[in-house]
Order: C-alpha cells, then structure tokens, then sequence
C-alpha cells in the first residue's frame, strides 16, 4: 500500500516538498455533470435563462478556478497553468463539463482541472436555479492525467476506477 503523501512520518499534516523534482510538462482532465430537469434544459438550450447562456460563464469561471486552485485547496501548490479549457455541452439529461489543464511544474494539476470542472457546474447551476433548484453536481472525477513521475493515468471506461499506463 502506498503511503499518503500530504502526512509525515508522525501523521502530521504537510505540504509535499517538490523542489527536486524535475519541471515536466502535465496535463489533466476532469469531467463533471449536471443533471437538470428537461424544461430546464430546454430553456437553457433556447438561451431563455433569465441570466442568459451559463455556458460562456461558466467556461471562464472554471478557467479563473484553475487559476485560483492554489487559494481554495491548502496543500496544493501555486502552479503556473499555461492553458486551461472547460467545455460545457447540453446532453439529453443535464450538462456536461470537462476540463483541461496544463503546466510545465514539478506537480501535476489533476487538482487545478477537478477544481475547474467543478466551478464551472457551480457555475451553471448558480445561472440556471431560478428553472431547476433540485439540480445535482454528479460524476466529478479525474479522467486522465500525463506527465510526471507517475505517468499516465486513464479512467477506465464507465468505470469508478481507473488504470495506470
């Protein structure tokens, strides 16, 4: 069993120490989904939101909260993100966000792309609760993540866990 990287040896909390580690180029993804009421989704998709279309919104919320990560999850380190999408897409049963971040660091920013995808479904539901106040922010997980010592890791498909390769 590997052993938890943010405890020290006496259970004490830490931040990671990086600094010999080499600057490799990593790249994230996470996926989260909002599940909405279709007349919710309907008005969304006919750009009838009393707030206008979450979509854009939210795309540079979840950007901004890439950016940001640093300040809202202690023990992750400032990264400098050299570029950050998030993509929102209206499925048959809510909306779809996935989230890609890189960075040339010491550490990778599978923390920097969940945060992301999750801001940017807040997001949407912060636009769209005046049509649906019993959405639900589901399925935020990492995809895939490159770079780095441990290489890559792919979420298997349709599964709740991944595989390393």
């Amino acid at each position: 069993m590997r052993k938890l990287s943010h405890y020290d040896s006496h259970g004490a909390i830490k931040m990671v120490d990086v600094s010999a580690k080499a600057a490799t180029r990593r790249t994230a993804v996470a996926h989260a989904f909002l599940r909405i009421s279709p007349g919710a989704l309907r008005a969304i998709r006919r750009l009838k939101n009393p707030k206008g279309s979450p979509f854009e919104i939210a795309r540079i919320a979840g950007i901004l909260a890439a950016k940001r990560t640093a300040d809202l999850i202690p023990l992750c380190h400032p990264l400098p993100i050299s570029h950050a999408d998030v993509q929102a897409r209206a499925l048959s049963r809510g909306v779809e966000i996935t989230a890609t971040v890189s960075t040339t660091a010491t550490t990778g920013v599978e923390m920097e792309a969940l945060t992301a995808a999750a801001v940017a479904a807040l997001t949407i539901y912060d636009m769209t609760k005046a049509l649906d106040r019993g959405m639900e922010v589901t399925e935020l997980h990492l995809m895939e993540k490159r770079g780095g010592r441990s290489g890559t890791y792919r979420r298997a498909a349709g599964a709740g866990r991944g595989k390393l390769g």
